[in-house]
């Protein structure tokens, strides 16, 4: 999707409309957050917290690591 958004007055504030489909792509509704993250060539929009992402990958990698002390822990 290649399409241009307007940024709109809103009050004191400005912002964008997001079109259904794009709601739809991001699995997204009314009152979900989005989030905005910089990246070296522009920005990315997700429906996900990308920092969680990352804690969970390493949370993850943890649990294969030492699987044998959680199960021990867990007794």
């Amino acid at each position: 999707m290649n399409k241009p958004l307007k940024i709109t007055k809103f009050g004191n504030s400005a912002g964008v409309i997001l079109p259904k489909e794009l709601l739809a792509k991001l699995r997204a509704e009314v009152g979900d957050s989005i989030f905005l993250t910089e990246m070296p060539d522009g920005f990315r929009i997700t429906a996900h917290d990308p920092e969680f992402e990352r804690q969970m990958a390493v949370a993850e990698r943890i649990m294969r690591e030492d699987r044998d002390i959680l199960r021990a822990l867990a007794q």
